[in-house]
């Protein structure tokens, strides 16, 4: 096989990219030929948008439980860590732990008049809370600071407390399964306590379901003595907080219950990725169709180019430099649509806030509420990954477009050709 047939010449690849430029007796293969880049375009930079707000809205959703929670726990098997100053002693200073918080946790319900509402009380030290999370950032009225021992304060989540009809300095009734035995039976226990403050995440979550009141109060509430829950942790890097806690709790040695925040909360980041993929499926199906359009440009320019075909194969070329030439043109489409998308996607993903919010004012509309999305803006993360994706998926769709009109113009008889046209 010689040198020729191995290496498709240069001509071919100058042909390919002057048959891009349509002439004025066929403009319409020309016209067909900016459609099929516009739809490229158009569905790569929608892509680049829409992956980049989500990932956006995973990192606010993120750093919004991180607020709220700890990045992990180490717990009693029984619900219960008797020796939690030790543990603690043991594990401040290992590398990797930023800060720990003994806590107590447990369910009860809140009362106030003729209303009620199930709650998730969790009773914390205020200092040892502010180094492992930035609650303290998400109150109103009273701080942390009002939580004091002996002094039945509470702070309600703002949905809940309007759900109770209650504002700050009411008292509502701490109810908890645990019972009292009396004369006349088994009867709950329950405390007094007073509002102190509200919580206000922006998560539903937190702010209907949460109630913050002090470590000891907790204590007698639930007659825990001298006991606690289990022991929150801060580490420096929040991400592998499941890797931590787990080599921590290892050498501590003994049986304890570990948790991390990425576990309690999987059903969030589990739904962002379903949706994530299905919106890469559904929105690349605009670069499919305009991957069709490649086929049915190529197509027309074959059956247009076959007395040029026929010539060049008769002046020696081969069906290999043949092939490259119309492989050369439809790839160029999709070298150009895919270019031209991620710039366009890029400039969007970049400006999102300011373009939502234009099309607000212009409109007189609001597209997202905080209200409903616990949102103002828009928040959108680039992410290399996602667009290096989205960008080979885009090319490989507009080459693969090209091989089916490619291999008809290189299969094509010069004889056959020519005869058709005398």
């Amino acid at each position: 096989m010689s040198e020729r047939s191995l290496v498709p010449a240069a001509y071919a690849w100058w042909i390919g990219a002057r048959y891009l430029r349509a002439r004025r007796a066929n403009r319409f293969v020309g016209f067909i030929s900016g459609i099929s880049m516009a739809g490229i375009a158009l569905g790569v930079a929608v892509l680049i948008a829409v992956l980049s707000v989500m990932n956006g809205f995973e990192l606010d959703l993120q750093a919004r439980i991180l607020g709220v929670v700890s990045h992990a726990t180490l717990e009693g098997t029984d619900g219960r860590l008797d020796d939690w100053r030790d543990l603690r002693r043991r594990t401040t200073g290992r590398p990797g732990v930023v800060a720990i918080a003994p806590y107590i946790e447990g369910q009860g319900m809140l009362v106030a008049a003729d209303r009620s509402a199930a709650v998730e009380l969790r009773a914390v030290e205020p200092a040892d809370e502010r180094a492992v999370s930035t609650l303290h950032q998400h109150l109103s009225g009273g701080g942390l600071d009002e939580l004091k021992p002996g002094g039945y304060r509470i702070l309600l989540g703002h949905t809940l407390a309007t759900e109770l009809g209650v504002a700050i300095g009411d008292s509502v009734l701490v109810v908890i399964a645990q019972g009292n035995v009396t004369p006349a039976g088994v009867a709950p226990r329950m405390r007094r306590f007073t509002v102190a403050g509200l919580i206000d995440v922006g998560m539903y979550e937190f702010d209907r379901g949460l109630a913050l009141l002090h470590l000891e109060d907790a204590r007698r509430l639930y007659r825990m003595g001298d006991s606690v829950t289990g022991l929150r942790y801060a580490f420096a890097d929040g991400k592998t907080a499941g890797q931590q806690i787990r080599e921590l709790a290892e050498g501590l040695g003994g049986s304890f219950l570990i948790s991390d925040w990425s576990r309690r909360h999987a059903n969030f980041f589990r739904s962002i990725q379903v949706t994530k993929s299905i919106m890469f499926v559904v929105l690349l199906l605009v670069v499919a169709v305009a991957a069709f359009n490649i086929i049915a440009t190529l197509v027309m320019v074959v059956k247009e180019k076959r007395p040029d075909i026929a010539i060049l194969r008769t002046l020696g070329g081969t069906p290999r430099e043949i092939l490259t030439i119309f492989v050369v043109q439809g790839a160029a489409i999709g070298v150009v649509g895919t270019g031209a998308g991620v710039a366009l996607g890029l400039l969007i993903a970049h400006n999102i806030t300011a373009i939502v919010g234009g099309i607000e004012r212009l409109l007189g509309i609001t597209l997202v509420d905080p209200q409903v999305y616990f949102i103002s803006e828009l928040p959108a993360d680039v992410q290399s990954g996602d667009v290096l994706a989205i960008a080979v998926t885009a090319l490989v769709l507009g080459i693969a477009a090209t091989l089916y009109p490619a291999w008809r113009a290189a299969s094509t008889q010069p004889a056959e050709a020519l005869r058709h046209e005398v």
